[in-house]
């Protein structure tokens, strides 16, 4: 199939999945778009907002668009890490024999809900890094691989709410994007009532398999960033370190670290997805540029000063993009 073909076909089927989510989710429209990028650029994605915001629908609807397996993790203080990857259970049969067996949990599914990660404890949100890295679990020294494609969708509450454990900066890191769910408008609350209250209320359909989801993952990678875009993304990730050169005075004095290589991978990767959802076969500086606050905001440390300003991430990336010039 000639590469034009590939793309056409992978904006029909994107189409298709947003079309899914707008029949269910009311708005959102930005949060979608980043959802379904994470999707399909293999990576994971953490959802943040107050609750009610409709968190949950969003990512239950989006495993709906698809024809894959679907599981939710609810996360509360008590639940421990064999609850999350399984664990092995002691078998005996007719004769008296003990053998172990292996007991899934529920990350074995190809879209995982892990709502509310941040009302665990730290020991209990590490056990999913072993999974979102590596696409696999350890027990007892076996390694048991996942089924692809596989993405874990987290939603927390903000962190200033009681009853949360602020997620390791380790995790943190595994995330592809961070995506906040703001609240709706007027319009927008009048059709979520409309919508939730009638007789019968609309439900997604699968419009996509996981082998298509694949190939369009595969097709993300092929996507070509010319060498002075890629030089532009390392230039903006380094500029989020207070001892770099082109860094802003709000980074300087305010930030403790910056973003990893790994902001540098998502911001591409994240790219690469808008540039064939608007049919081009090649990464524009616009497509960087609107993929840096989603990819960095969670990549980002405060220091005593800059926590105690109040100060947000997205503030620093603005700065960051308005100092560093384009080539």
């Amino acid at each position: 199939m000639e590469i034009d073909e590939r793309v056409g076909q992978f904006r029909r089927v994107y189409a298709a999945l947003r079309e899914q989510l707008d029949r269910v989710v009311v708005g959102h429209d930005t949060v979608k778009d980043q959802m379904l990028a994470t999707l399909l650029a293999g990576g994971h994605a953490l959802v943040e907002g107050v609750p009610g915001l409709g968190k949950t629908l969003l990512v239950r609807t989006l495993a709906g668009c698809i024809r894959v397996e679907f599981r939710r993790i609810q996360f509360t203080p008590d639940l421990m890490p064999a609850d999350i990857i399984g664990t092995n259970v002691i078998e005996e049969d007719e004769r008296g024999n003990r053998t172990f067996r292996f007991e899934r949990g529920p990350v074995f599914g190809n879209i995982i809900l892990a709502d509310e990660i941040n009302r665990a404890t730290p020991k209990t949100q590490s056990a999913m890094l072993e999974a979102m890295q590596e696409e696999s679990v350890t027990v007892a020294g076996t390694r048991h691989r996942l089924e692809p494609p596989f993405m874990v969708v987290a939603t927390q509450n903000p962190i200033e709410m009681e009853g949360t454990y602020p997620l390791p900066e380790a995790q943190l890191d595994r995330f592809l994007l961070k995506i906040f769910v703001q609240g709706s408008s007027v319009a927008e609350i009048v059709e979520i009532v409309d919508r939730t209250t009638a007789r019968q209320t609309p439900t997604a359909e699968a419009v996509a398999t996981g082998p298509e989801v694949m190939s369009m993952r595969a097709l993300v990678r092929e996507v070509p960033a010319a060498s002075h875009v890629k030089e532009y993304i390392a230039r903006v990730v380094l500029a989020t370190h207070p001892t770099s050169e082109e860094a802003p005075e709000v980074v300087r004095r305010y930030v403790r670290y910056g973003a990893s290589p790994r902001g540098a991978q998502a911001i591409t990767l994240a790219a690469k997805v808008r540039a064939l959802v608007e049919g081009r076969n090649n990464v524009s500086f616009e497509d960087v540029d609107s993929s840096v606050a989603p990819a960095l905001r969670h990549r980002i440390l405060f220091n005593f000063e800059g926590e105690a300003e109040g100060l947000s991430a997205d503030a620093a990336i603005e700065e960051v993009l308005r100092k560093v010039k384009k080539p």
